[in-house]
């Protein structure tokens, strides 16, 4: 008898409609996968968790405000979770309104914070006096319009034929060229094998509060050669003064000059939650300093190995 195999399942920050589906879409494995729209970050995630999906879609930061703090809250507690790849999705945003509102009728406009910020300046030139209600997604800011609770929503475009909407201005973002970087977290197991064009995502917990305590962790990426792309300081919840590094980082967890880092790390934090090492979107390979390839390290640790009078395998 011939089984019938269960497509997988990805949750996304819903509802339908949201840039997350957009990115998620985008994604091979997506198109024959059910895809389930979660109502927040940490429920997409959970999902994954819990083994109610095979991976979360979610939102991690954008090139105009930044990091997405729930996204890195969530990453940084609870069970571990991996990141298997990223998405870089440029960023379009419509204002949309039930079927027959002016843009003067707009009042009142529902979309999430990050969008707000983006979209901000428009606002202000063409509908000063409208107000901004936070949603907990763009979309689901387009379904409370339609549902009737708000004037306006900003967001894709897609949620206007969605929730029956029409689209009173297009590109209405301050920024050309904004990009929003999502990405897809599943169960941890094997990394994806490097690509020569690869990223590092990890978080750090200092042992304690005191002087030095960042430098020591920058050190130890800085004297193998290891490029950082972003880092910031969260809060770990547990009293003032105490934070955890959330760190992105060029080259991968298999080349020895990352390996090093990663282990020197484990030996000075209290903590360090390698969340995944996998291909960047964008294809940019790291430039690596000289003494710090793989065959150097090679090189000196056969060297080592015969000054101590031993030989490697």
């Amino acid at each position: 008898m011939t089984s019938v195999s269960t497509p997988p399942r990805y949750a996304y920050l819903g509802p339908e409609g949201t840039f997350s589906q957009a990115a998620l879409l985008s994604l091979p494995q997506a198109k024959a996968a059910e895809l389930v729209p979660a109502v927040t970050v940490a429920d997409a995630l959970d999902a994954v968790r819990r083994g109610d999906a095979d991976g979360a879609l979610v939102p991690f930061e954008n090139s105009v405000e930044g990091s997405v703090p729930r996204t890195l809250d969530e990453l940084s507690s609870g069970t571990p979770l991996r990141i298997a790849c990223e998405i870089l999705l440029p960023v379009s945003f419509a204002l949309m309104a039930r079927p027959g509102t002016s843009l003067g009728d707009v009042r009142t406009i529902a979309t999430m914070s990050h969008a707000e910020s983006q979209v901000r300046g428009w606002l202000r030139s063409h509908i000063p006096d409208a107000r901004f209600v936070a949603s907990s997604s763009t979309a689901e800011g387009a379904r409370l319009v339609a549902a009737g609770q708000f004037d306006g929503a900003v967001g894709d475009a897609l949620a206007a034929d969605i929730y029956g909407l029409d689209v009173l201005a297009r590109d209405i973002q301050d920024n050309d060229g904004a990009v929003t970087r999502f990405v897809l977290a599943v169960p941890p197991g094997d990394v994806p094998p490097q690509t020569g064009a690869d990223k590092t995502s990890l978080v750090c917990y200092i042992a304690d509060d005191h002087a030095g305590a960042l430098l020591e962790i920058l050190t130890e990426f800085a004297v193998r050669g290891v490029n950082l792309t972003r880092i910031e300081s969260r809060p770990t919840g547990e009293g003032l003064g105490r934070y955890s590094f959330s760190i992105d980082c060029e080259g991968h967890i298999d080349e020895a000059r990352m390996g090093e880092a990663l282990s020197a790390l484990h030996r000075i934090c209290e903590d360090v939650r390698f969340l995944g090492s996998y291909a960047r979107a964008d294809g940019a390979a790291p430039t690596v300093r000289r003494a710090t390839a793989d065959g150097d390290f090679a090189e000196a640790a056969a060297w080592l190995a015969r000054l101590r009078g031993t030989d490697l395998p």
